[in-house]
C-alpha cells in the first residue's frame, strides 16, 4: 500500500517508515497549530514562540499516532499476529499486520488496544499540564500539553466509531464474529457500517463548505473519501481471501484455451482468434508445443499495415517464469504474483504442457458470483 514509504527506525523489532503524504499533514498541522490554535488559546507570545509550540505539537502529536498504533502491534504480536511494519502517512498512521487475527477474541483486543493507549496517553497529557499549571511553569508547555491531551482524546473516540476498518469497526467486527462464527458476514457488515460513516463525513464536508469552511470541508471530504475505499477493499479482500483461501490454480483455470499456431498472420489472428473469440491472451502452440503466447501488447508496437504481412511466429513473446504458473499454485499465491508483478494473465504449464489459461479477470469473476451467492442465502 504504501510503496514510497522510507523506513526511518526500528522500535522493538518494528520497523517505522514514514510516507512522502506525511509531510502534507505535518506542515499543515505546524502551519494550524502556530497560526491559529494556540494564539487564540493564549495571545500575545511571539511569532516565534507560537512557531515552535507548534512544531513541538506536531511532533507530539505523530508520536502519539506512533505510540497509538505501537499499541496494536504488541497485542498482535503477544497473540502471534505478526507485524509487518508501521506506517505515517497523510491520514495517521498504520499497522500493517502480515496476517488476520485467527479468531474474534484475538480480534477485539488488538483493535481495543490503539484507543486504550491513546485514552492513556490523554490522561497522561492532561496530568502533566495540570501538575505545570500547579507548579507556574511555562505557560507555552502547558498549553502544548493540554493539545496534546485533547487530541488523543478525539484520536481515541474518532477510532472508536463503529466505521470499518476503523478501530471501532474492528471491535464491531469481533462482536459479530463472535456470535454468528461467520468472519465474512462479520466483515461485510461492519463494512457497510464504515461506508455508512464515510458518507456521513464527506455530507459533512459539503456542509462545511457551502458554509465557507473550505480547509474543514476538505479535510472531511478527504478523510470519508479515505475510509470508503478502505472500507470496501477491506471486505473485498477478506473475500477473497475466504473464498481463495483453499483454491488452486487448476480449479479455476480455462480449462482448453483458444490457441493459434506461429504460420497464422496477425491480421487473421485477430478477425479469426481475439474478435471472434473475445481474447486478449493467446497462447502459441506448434505441434503441441507451448512457444509462448500474444496478446494486446504485441499489437499495439507494430503498425496496422504490417499485420497482413507478419506472421504470429516473427512478433509472439517466448517463454518467461513471469507469465507461467504451476496448476497446484495456490490462487492466493497468484494473487500475491499479480500484486508484485503486476502481470494479470498466465499460461497454466504442467509437465511442458500447457494446462489451461487464467486472468484476474477469471478471478474477479469468480469472486462477484461467490459473492452474490452469498448475499443470496
Amino acid at each position: 500500500m504504501f510503496s514510497n514509504a522510507v523506513k526511518l527506525f526500528s522500535i522493538n523489532g518494528f520497523d517505522i517508515k514514514v510516507d512522502p503524504s506525511w509531510l502534507i499533514i505535518a506542515s499543515l498541522i505546524t502551519w494550524s497549530l502556530s497560526q491559529q490554535y494556540f494564539p487564540e488559546v493564549w495571545p500575545d507570545a511571539s511569532t516565534t514562540t507560537y512557531w515552535t509550540m507548534g512544531l513541538v505539537g506536531m511532533i507530539g502529536f505523530f508520536a502519539s499516532l506512533l505510540l497509538h498504533e505501537l499499541g496494536h502491534s504488541a497485542v498482535a504480536r503477544n497473540l502471534g499476529v505478526p507485524i509487518k511494519s508501521i506506517t505515517l502517512f497523510i491520514f495517521g498512521g498504520m499497522a500493517e499486520l502480515g496476517t488476520e487475527p485467527t479468531s474474534a477474541r484475538d480480534e477485539f483486543w488488538i483493535a481495543l488496544a490503539g484507543p486504550v493507549t491513546s485514552l492513556a496517553l490523554a490522561l497522561g497529557f492532561w496530568t502533566l499540564a495540570q501538575a505545570a499549571w500547579l507548579t507556574a511553569s511555562s505557560a507555552a508547555f502547558v498549553e502544548v500539553a493540554s493539545y496534546l491531551a485533547l487530541i488523543n482524546l478525539v484520536l481515541a473516540l474518532f477510532n472508536m466509531m463503529p466505521a470499518f476498518p476503523m478501530d471501532g469497526g474492528r471491535v464491531l467486527r469481533a462482536y459479530l464474529w463472535h456470535r454468528n462464527g461467520d468472519v465474512l458476514a462479520a466483515t461485510q457488515i461492519a463494512a457497510r457500517s464504515g461506508t455508512f460513516f464515510a458518507y456521513v463525513l464527506m455530507g459533512l464536508g459539503v456542509l462545511a463548505l457551502f458554509q465557507g469552511l473550505y480547509v474543514t470541508g476538505m479535510w472531511q471530504l478527504m478523510i470519508g473519501g479515505f475510509v470508503l475505499i478502505a472500507a470496501r477493499s477491506s471486505y473485498t479482500s477478506k473475500l477473497a481471501q475466504t473464498v481463495f483461501e483453499h483454491k488452486t490454480v487448476g480449479a479455476l483455470m480455462a480449462r482448453d484455451p483458444v490457441t493459434v499456431g506461429p504460420d497464422m498472420t496477425l491480421s487473421a489472428f485477430v478477425n479469426q482468434i481475439m474478435l471472434r473469440h473475445g481474447v486478449s491472451f493467446v497462447p502459441v502452440l506448434e505441434n503441441n508445443i507451448l512457444l509462448g503466447h500474444m496478446d494486446q501488447s504485441v499489437l499495439a508496437g507494430i503498425d496496422r499495415e504490417h499485420w497482413a504481412n507478419t506472421r504470429v511466429g516473427d512478433v509472439f513473446v517466448g517463454l518467461e517464469e513471469d507469465t507461467m504458473v504451476a496448476p497446484d499454485m495456490p490462487v492466493l499465491e497468484l494473487l500475491d504474483v499479480i500484486s508484485k508483478t503486476g502481470h494479470r494473465k498466465f499460461m497454466v504449464v504442467a509437465d511442458h504442457q500447457l494446462r489451461g489459461v487464467i486472468t484476474l479477470a477469471d478471478l474477479t469473476l469468480f469472486l462477484g458470483r461467490t459473492e452474490m451467492a452469498h448475499n443470496n442465502r
